[in-house]
């Protein structure tokens, strides 16, 4: 179940699910490099600053994301809880791409383990996981979802991992409605992991203006409030990703 990461996988992948920024960012330098061959001072020194801070930008982008998807430990899911007792109910929710079934599946065992996709290219449709669909056929035995109706009965869950796909929720109800849905089928005693870049000054600095495809730590905070879940804790996993550790609201640890 699930699939086996290969060295460099993380930053290779955004470079293949993002080609597009990537070309426009290098036919911007170009055209900035050339303005400057040729145009006269101040806007030839103002042409060559700014292909060198596009440069610049891009290139930590990269080093960043090696960082986080290929060097930190991001998928040794070390920081998920351990010691599950045989039997309980593990689900894996995701958004039409899958890189951490194997290793969930791996760490729990012995749990009944469902892996859920709510990809819906009606709603989802930011362009890279369409292109991942295309380059990862969907796991064996993944359920096909609604966000709004997860197939699980009440209280049912022990853990729920969503790791970095509840932010592909783009509308704001249909988000709320989805972590309602994770609070009715967690156990009074389950724990939901939602693991996501933030929408904060580390990653600014890691993405510029693509940071704004993330959320707010108060952003998720007020969804996670009102589906009555309650944060737990926040583990940073490196200073570019938080995994928020939930519970229902009144349950005890």
């Amino acid at each position: 179940m699930g699939r086996v990461r290969k060295p460099l996988q993380g930053v290779t992948n955004i470079i293949r699910f993002n080609w597009h920024f990537y070309v426009v960012a290098t036919g911007v330098v170009l055209l900035l490099l050339l303005i400057a061959g040729f145009a006269e001072q101040p806007l030839s020194m103002l042409s060559y600053i700014t292909a060198g801070a596009t440069t610049v930008s891009t290139s930590v982008s990269l080093l960043v994301s090696l960082y986080v998807y290929d060097l930190s430990g991001l998928y040794d899911l070390t920081w998920a809880e351990a010691g599950l007792e045989d039997e309980g109910l593990v689900v894996n929710i995701h958004a039409g791409f899958d890189e951490t079934s194997a290793n969930l599946k791996n760490r729990y065992p012995n749990s009944d383990f469902i892996v859920m996709d709510f990809y819906d290219p009606a709603r989802h449709t930011e362009v890279s996981i369409k292109r991942a669909r295309k380059a990862y056929l969907p796991v064996d035995g993944a359920m096909q979802i609604v966000t709004s109706q997860l197939p699980l009965s009440n209280n049912s869950a022990d853990m729920i991992f969503v790791f970095m796909a509840a932010h592909e929720i783009r509308d704001t109800t249909e988000r709320l409605n989805f972590f309602q849905e994770l609070h009715r089928v967690l156990k009074p005693t389950g724990k939901i992991y939602i693991t996501e870049h933030l929408r904060d000054i580390p990653n600014l600095f890691a993405y510029n203006i693509g940071f704004l495809h993330f959320y707010s730590k108060a952003s998720w905070s007020r969804i996670f409030s009102n589906a009555s879940l309650l944060l737990d804790r926040e583990i940073k996993i490196t200073p570019f990703i938080s995994t928020f550790k939930l519970r229902k609201n009144g349950a005890t640890l």
